[in-house]
């Protein structure tokens, strides 16, 4: 075959595919994008929940350690000093670089932290952020000796 006949068939392969093919890879390319966007961002907000989970955990342990010391050695009975629970929670949620809301109701103290991942790659397709809300409590308990099953 010789130079202008291969030219030619280069042509008319060029003018029977009319743009379909492309239209195909870029769904494909997009399709393969959000694709890989659920899989990186979805695994690293996991991740972000997870550790913001344990955060809230030790944030909630720490405040239960405010106990009303005066008021157990007079009657044996578990007290929590709400300020200063709520403190304690609060001083270890800034020190882990964090931010929640904490409240304690009678001898429980509730830990409340919002994470938010920014998307990598599942911005191209309109996700900018995804936010999960974790919360944790824990009370002072008397006489542990085993953990529970």
């Amino acid at each position: 075959m010789d130079h202008a006949g291969f030219a030619g068939m280069v042509r008319q392969l060029h003018k029977d595919e009319s743009g379909g093919v492309t239209a195909f890879v870029v769904v494909f390319v997009a399709a393969v994008i959000a694709f890989s966007g659920l899989v990186l961002d979805g695994g690293l907000a996991l991740a972000g929940k997870v550790r913001a989970m344990g955060e809230a955990q030790e944030a909630a342990r720490a405040g239960a350690q405010a106990i009303d010391l005066s008021a157990y050695r007079s009657t044996g009975e578990l007290r929590l000093i709400a300020g200063e629970a709520v403190t304690l929670a609060s001083q270890y949620l800034a020190a882990a670089g964090r931010s929640g809301e904490v409240t304690v109701t009678r001898n429980i103290v509730s830990v409340k932290v919002t994470d938010t991942h920014h998307s990598l790659l599942l911005g191209a397709v309109g996700v900018k952020s995804l936010t999960t809300i974790v919360s944790a409590s824990a009370q002072p308990e008397h006489g542990v000796t085993t953990p529970e099953p």
